[in-house]
C-alpha cells in the first residue's frame, strides 16, 4: 500500500471512531422536549429490531377480551455505537397500546401486523435491586397515560378524502397530543378505508409511516395535514 493510501486509510479509521464517539455522546447528553428533560435517543429517531422465534399465549376472558403474554429475544439490526445506550443488566417496564391486525391464511397460520405506542413506566439500573418508580407510582403514571389516550381519542380527527392513482381513500388522522412541539404535531394515528395503519410521523427528511410504501399517497396525506 502506497503512502497516500495509508494516510487515507488512517484518516478514515480516525473519522469512523470519532463519529461513533459523537453518536455515543449525543445519546447520553441531557436533552429537552417541550420543557421536559431526558437522555437517550433523540426525539424523531428510531431503532430497527429483529425478533427471534417467541411464544405468544392467548387466554379468552370474555367474548371480546383476551389476556396475552409474549416472551422473546429481540436483536438490533446493526450495532449500537460503543458507549451509547443503557448498561447490560438494565430492566425496563413498558406499557404498550397497540392495534393487532390479523388475517387468517390457512388452518394454522395467520399474518400479524402490530402498530401502536409504548410508554415507559419504570426502569431498574444495572446492579440495583429497586425500580426507579414504586408499583403505586407506576400505577399512577399508567392511569394518567390512559387518561391522556382517552382525551386524544375524543378530540376531533382530521378527515381525509383522497384520490391517488385512481384509488379513493377515506379516513382520518388523529394527532398524537404528546408530540406537539412548536405548534405542530409530529405524529398522527392514521386510518384509511376503515383500516388502522399506525403512526404517520413528520421527520426532517419528510413524512414516514412503516406500513405504507406509496410515496404519492403519503405526500397527499401530508399535504392535508400541513394545511391544518
Amino acid at each position: 500500500m502506497n503512502t497516500s493510501l495509508k494516510k487515507r486509510s488512517v484518516t478514515e479509521s480516525v473519522n469512523n471512531r470519532l463519529a461513533k464517539k459523537d453518536v455515543a455522546a449525543s445519546y447520553n447528553r441531557i436533552k429537552e422536549f417541550e420543557g421536559k428533560t431526558y437522555t437517550g435517543m433523540g426525539i424523531g429517531r428510531s431503532h430497527k429490531w429483529y425478533y427471534d422465534k417467541g411464544e405468544w399465549h392467548d387466554t379468552k376472558l370474555s367474548p371480546d377480551l383476551w389476556g396475552i403474554s409474549y416472551a422473546v429475544t429481540k436483536r438490533r439490526a446493526g450495532h449500537a455505537p460503543k458507549g451509547s445506550g443503557a448498561s447490560v443488566g438494565t430492566d425496563y417496564h413498558w406499557v404498550i397500546l397497540s392495534h393487532q391486525l390479523v388475517e387468517k391464511l390457512n388452518a394454522d397460520d395467520y399474518s400479524t401486523v402490530m402498530t401502536g405506542i409504548k410508554f415507559k413506566l419504570a426502569h431498574k439500573r444495572e446492579g440495583k435491586e429497586k425500580w426507579n418508580n414504586s408499583s403505586a407510582t407506576q400505577r399512577k403514571h399508567l392511569v394518567q397515560f390512559l387518561k391522556d389516550m382517552i382525551a386524544q381519542l375524543q378530540q376531533a380527527p382530521i378527515p381525509l378524502h383522497l384520490e391517488v392513482n385512481g384509488q379513493v381513500y377515506k379516513g382520518e388522522a388523529i394527532p398524537v397530543m404528546a408530540t406537539l412541539t412548536e405548534g405542530k404535531h409530529q405524529a398522527f394515528e392514521l386510518s384509511l378505508n376503515d383500516k388502522n395503519l399506525g403512526l404517520l410521523r413528520r421527520l426532517k427528511s419528510g413524512w414516514k409511516i412503516n406500513t405504507l410504501d406509496d410515496k404519492k399517497l403519503i405526500a397527499a396525506i401530508a399535504k392535508v395535514l400541513e394545511e391544518e
